[in-house]
């Protein structure tokens, strides 16, 4: 692999943030920092790594609590997430924070994406793929050139991401699921939000809640 992948699990969602860089390079990109951010700011100091982007896969609190502290500490690189999914970085009822007894409020977004964008940092090249349906504007970062999916909550080993949230679906869910992870090679890696890494093929073959072939 010609990257390097950390995960850094926050509770008490046992929430996994990413950090990802490639080898003897000193610019990182952090994949949705969780509720304890000081564990991921003590491994980039220990990396000596700088954080060129902050990503989010989506707006629920567990996914974005980190944002501010990473801001703060990488005041240049640019928060990112689903255009779909702004308005939950600021809204504690939307994120679903205030349901578990805390305001959790987030910077704004520097910088929205949609379907079919791609971005460019720290020399990784990330496709983005909207697929809704765990929250309104859910996005999944491909990179394409090393088989790997840094998919949120969306896809989970022998599972899927509950839809009873604000804005949920299971079905726009399932959807996407088929119509746009399950149609990727089969040995890409799918790094979760939640719990150990899969397989697409894995998945297409054996998931329980989203089976390939089901009408």
């Amino acid at each position: 692999m010609a990257i390097e992948i950390q995960t850094i699990v926050s509770m008490p969602f046992a929430e996994n943030t990413y950090v990802v860089w490639k080898p003897r390079s000193s610019e990182a990109i952090v994949i949705d920092p969780g509720t304890e951010p000081e564990p991921i700011l003590e491994f980039l100091r220990e990396r000596e790594l700088t954080v060129v982007a902050i990503l989010n896969t989506h707006g629920h609190a567990d996914h974005i609590a980190g944002n501010a502290d990473m801001k703060q500490a990488f005041p240049d690189a640019p928060l990112i997430i689903g255009a779909g999914d702004a308005e939950l970085l600021t809204n504690p009822r939307l994120n679903v924070s205030r349901s578990f007894g805390f305001d959790v409020i987030s910077p704004p977004a520097d910088q929205l994406v949609r379907e079919g964008d791609t971005l460019l940092f720290a020399g990784l090249t990330l496709d983005i793929l909207e697929i809704p349906g765990h929250s309104p504007g859910h996005v999944v970062f491909v990179v394409r050139d090393e088989g790997i999916v840094f998919g949120g909550d969306v896809l989970f080993r022998g599972s899927v991401g509950r839809t009873d949230f604000p804005g949920g679906s299971f079905s726009t869910l399932a959807a996407g699921i088929r119509g746009k992870l399950y149609i990727l090679p089969e040995r890409t890696v799918v790094y979760p939000g939640h719990g150990p890494v899969t397989t697409v093929g894995h998945e297409r073959e054996t998931n329980p809640f989203v089976p390939m072939n089901a009408e």
